[in-house]
């Protein structure tokens, strides 16, 4: 940053900061202090909204992880070879690219098993899968892998300002409102009071 930017960047700063300022300013009215303070406290607020946000992301992908995790304690993966060809399979509704296949697997004690599970249009007999079984060895669908849950931690973390600063922002606006009301009212006040002087005829 150059020096001239570097000077019109402190000199905005001072700016608000003395807009801001609620000092002993004789021109400052009691309710512009007023607006003054509302408008650090939405300001606090905002900046405030930020390590909530990310509080708040943090703790939605710790239980979501905790989640994944006892998903993944109850089931086990299985390896499962498919029993069908799907290179000429239709979809069952315009648009999917998966159609239900059989597949066949053993179990640990050697028995054979077998099921339906979805795969891609195209997919070869014979091919290998991984499925989950739950402890009862039925298939059930699998755990969320660690980046999902980071995933929603994020996006949870993200939502939380968007929704936030509009809310805060919206409320000072409307805070505003009967403050603005009153300015005017004293500006009225003050115009009655000295219009008779600068409306009557010069001679």
């Amino acid at each position: 940053m150059s020096t001239t930017h570097q000077h019109h960047a402190e000199l905005f700063v001072v700016m608000q900061l003395r807009r801001l300022w609620l000092g002993h300013n004789p021109l400052r009215r009691r309710v512009d202090r007023l607006e003054a303070a509302l408008l650090m406290i939405v300001l606090v607020a905002a900046l405030l909204v930020i390590p909530a946000a990310a509080a708040f992301g943090t703790t939605i992908r710790n239980r979501a992880e905790h989640s994944a995790a006892e998903e993944r304690a109850e089931a086990r993966p299985v390896q499962v070879r498919t029993l069908g060809n799907t290179a000429e399979a239709v979809p069952s509704s315009p648009g999917l690219t998966t159609t239900s296949v059989p597949v066949r697997w053993f179990d640990t004690s050697g028995s054979r098993h077998e099921g339906k599970v979805d795969v891609l249009i195209g997919t070869k007999a014979g091919t290998e899968l991984t499925i989950w079984l739950d402890r009862d060895g039925a298939m059930t669908r699998g755990p969320r892998p660690p980046a999902d849950s980071t995933a929603l931690g994020v996006a949870a973390g993200v939502t939380m300002p968007l929704l936030a600063w509009p809310l805060l922002l919206a409320s000072f606006g409307l805070a505003r409102r009967p403050l603005d009301h009153r300015r005017a009212q004293a500006w009225a006040r003050e115009w009655e009071q000295v219009s008779p002087r600068w409306t009557r005829p010069q001679y």
